[in-house]
Parts: structure tokens; C-alpha cells; sequence
């Protein structure tokens, strides 16, 4: 039974903020860029992992890091390697053999293990699965998807990570169905506005850049039950590109400010502001640590002055569950006691 609680728009008691982060390094872009490519748009992507776990920590903040599986193991033997067998071959080709110290852009098991052991505490969940597969390719069947999953549990279960979060790569929602059955509770649904429903268009495009030069408030969201157990928590907003070029016209303010405002509505509206990035967006320019520190900071005076805490997406779906079970058992309580009607008198 799916128990739709979203309706009532404030099972909170105040206002809450999740960060999460899609970790996957040069895996994220497998299919966009070679290794030299990505390191001249993002220099220092190693580093800036490390640099935003030691703020989040110096902060006392727990945030949910969405990690690619292939991240997590001490090396592979490239598309040779078992592991990758019975994943679309033209996906696989492109993984390179070796190990953190011959090829730290797709093996961080150290950082990993950083995470793992951080206090205070992160979550791991799993983006995408073991090699960042689009779950919408055109050869990615629900068989395949399901071995790119699994697999990724099997990655993050030899360093002792038990994954109960999700997120989808590059957004695209699919074989939801899959989640539960892998021992997910909740997955980051897409951000439910018409710039970012409109995908990579020029209008899309337009229509973001238009959110930034406005200081729009991001949209505040209540998590959404999709199958029996599982929990959509969508996005509030993403930490819009900090390319050269696109600070030239949309400066690191805007983007502070457009955070700030959204922990003020989750606090004005007792519901969550959820904030996304990947790391790599960071390593773009200069400003990008920065930045984030004056992020962090604003959101540690709300957070202290008790407006709103800060929960990872596992902890919000397991709030979600008692709610449910709570409302579902005091429903039957009161049938049993003759107070309300059962359901279709």
C-alpha cells in the first residue's frame, strides 16, 4: 500500500536541508570526455573531493554523496575485467585499466574509505550503479540495469557500505522497480521546474540562465512515496556551472544568494530545500571553494538558530516510513474502535 503523504505539505516540525553530491570523477563524463579533456575543465577534481569533505566536517554537516560503484574498487583490468561483463560493450570500452596511483580519475577507494569513516557522518548512496550507465541508454534493459546495480552494492559491500540511496545519471529516471528489490528506500527524483524539465534544449538553457540572473528562490519539496517503501526526495537545486565564462555574466553572489533563499523558504515553509552538486563544479574556477564555504556558513546560522536541520536523504526517508506507519496504525486503531469508517463505507 503507498500511503501519499505529501498532500498535507508539512509533516515537518521545521524546515530541512539535504546537500548530496553525484561522485564520479571522470566516470560522469565517460561518455563526453577523455581524461585530458576533463582535467583542463576541471583541475584539481581529485583535490576538491578531499576539500569538500574537510569543509562539510569542519562545519559539522552531514551531507548524502552519490557514488559511482567503479570508484570504490582498488583497480580493474579496464573492459577485460569481469565485472563489466553483460554491460553494454560500447559503455565498457572506454574504462581505462590500472589503480588509484596509475589512474586516480576512476579509482578513489581511499577517498572512499575517507567518507566512509568521516565524522561527522556521511551517507553513501549509489549513483547510477558501477560504471555511471545512462539507465535510459539505448541498450540499457532492465536485465542490464540490474546487473549495474547490483554490482555497484557488491563494490561498496566489500568496504563494509550498506547503500539505502540512489540517484539517477544525468537525471534519467528508469526501472524504478529495480530500486526496492536492491534494498534502496529513497532515490533523488529530478527537479520538478520547466527549466530543468526541458532537458539540455536551448530553451532549457534559457530558461536557467533567466533563474540566475533573477535570484529565483529554488523550489522547496516534500518527499513523495513512488512504490510501496520507496521515496522520491526531488531536487530543490543544482549549484548552476562556475565555468569562466558563465561567472563572467552570473556571478558566485547570484548562486549564494539564490542558496540562501532557498533554506529560508524550507524554514518559512517547514519543508526541505535540497541542494545538488558535483564536486567537479567546484574544481571550474577559483571561487568555487569558496563559495561553498559562504554556502556552508549561512546554513550553519539557520541551522543553529533552530529554523532547520540538516538530514541526509537516507534519514529523511526513514522519518517518511514512521510517519507512514504511524498514520497507517492510528488509521487502524480508529477503525478497529469504530471512531471513522472503514475504507469504501
Amino acid at each position: 500500500m503507498v500511503v501519499k503523504l505529501e498532500a498535507a505539505k508539512m509533516p515537518f516540525e521545521r524546515g530541512a536541508v539535504i546537500l548530496s553530491f553525484d561522485t564520479e570523477q571522470i566516470w560522469g563524463y565517460i561518455d563526453l570526455f577523455e581524461e585530458e579533456q576533463f582535467l583542463k575543465r576541471y583541475p584539481q577534481a581529485i583535490e576538491i573531493h578531499e576539500n569538500l569533505l574537510r569543509q562539510l566536517c569542519r562545519a559539522g554537516i552531514s551531507a548524502t554523496w552519490f557514488v559511482v560503484g567503479g570508484l570504490s574498487l582498488d583497480g580493474s583490468l579496464g573492459e577485460d575485467d569481469p565485472r563489466y561483463r553483460d554491460l553494454p560493450r560500447e559503455w565498457v570500452t572506454r574504462v581505462r585499466r590500472g589503480d588509484e596511483l596509475s589512474a586516480p580519475l576512476w579509482y578513489r577507494r581511499s577517498f572512499i574509505k575517507q567518507l566512509r569513516d568521516s565524522r561527522p557522518r556521511q551517507e553513501i548512496g549509489i549513483h547510477g550503479g558501477l560504471t555511471h550507465l545512462i539507465w535510459t541508454h539505448r541498450h540499457t534493459t532492465a536485465a542490464v540495469a540490474a546487473r549495474e546495480l547490483t554490482r555497484a552494492y557488491k563494490a561498496l559491500a566489500e568496504l563494509g557500505i550498506r547503500a539505502t540511496s540512489f540517484s539517477y545519471p544525468r537525471d534519467e529516471e528508469a526501472y524504478q522497480e529495480l530500486l526496492p528489490a536492491n534494498g534502496v528506500r529513497c532515490y533523488r527524483g529530478r527537479l520538478q521546474v520547466r527549466a530543468h524539465l526541458l532537458g539540455r534544449t536551448f530553451r532549457g538553457r534559457l530558461l536557467r540562465v533567466a533563474d540566475e540572473l533573477r535570484r529565483a528562490a529554488p523550489v522547496v519539496v516534500w518527499p513523495e512515496e513512488s512504490l510501496p517503501g520507496l521515496w522520491n526526495i526531488p531536487s530543490s537545486m543544482f549549484l548552476y556551472p562556475l565555468g569562466r565564462t558563465r561567472t563572467r555574466f552570473i556571478t558566485a553572489r547570484t548562486r549564494l544568494q539564490r542558496f540562501v533563499r532557498g533554506v529560508e523558504a524550507a524554514a518559512r515553509r517547514h519543508g526541505i530545500f535540497h541542494f545538488c552538486l558535483h564536486p567537479e563544479n567546484l574544481a571550474e574556477h577559483p571561487c568555487g571553494l569558496s563559495l561553498l564555504d559562504d554556502c556552508l556558513a549561512e546554513l550553519v546560522k539557520v541551522r543553529d538558530r533552530g529554523d532547520v536541520e540538516v538530514v541526509t536523504a537516507g534519514e529523511m526517508a526513514e522519518r517518511m516510513e514512521r510517519l507512514k506507519n504511524e498514520r497507517c496504525a492510528a488509521a487502524s486503531n480508529a477503525r478497529a474502535l469504530g471512531t471513522v469508517p472503514a475504507s469504501g463505507d
